[in-house]
């Protein structure tokens, strides 16, 4: 694979790009519902000083992160889908976005974090009851 071959033609790289990063309807519905249910929190953060990789949602002081993962940018289990077109690079890119995640929850329970991970198929409901849970439990 060469590292310079777009990814893409013209159309598709240009609606990749306007795809958000932060604020997502499923990140937003889940903010709101535990905003509801009392939960306050700090939205894209960085849990660990030199850690790049933002979290979605951050309880500093109980050391909690939590990532809204996409399902096609993080290849769900059920929902994932690959591009047909240019699909090596799309194969790399997609593996390599979840070997990054791995490695982000490893590096954060090593620091003792805990890492709530939900996807964005999920209902705010169903994903607020996970991210309680770890507060409860790491009371």
């Amino acid at each position: 694979m060469s590292a310079h071959r777009p990814p893409t033609d013209a159309a598709t790289s240009a609606r990749m790009s306007r795809q958000r990063r932060v604020g997502t309807k499923p990140e937003i519905a889940l903010r709101k519902e535990l905003h509801r249910r009392g939960a306050r929190f700090f939205v894209d953060r960085a849990p660990l000083p030199g850690l790049r990789r933002r979290a979605d949602i951050v309880f500093p002081r109980r050391k909690i992160a939590v990532y809204v993962d996409g399902c096609f940018w993080h290849s769900c289990p059920e929902h994932a889908t690959f591009p047909k077109n240019n699909a090596e690079w799309w194969a790399e890119k997609l593996a390599g976005n979840v070997t990054r995640d791995r490695d982000t929850d490893a590096r954060l329970r090593a620091a003792g974090w805990t890492v709530v991970r939900v996807w964005e198929h999920e209902t705010a409901d169903t994903a607020a009851d996970q991210v309680l849970n770890a507060l409860i439990s790491e009371v």
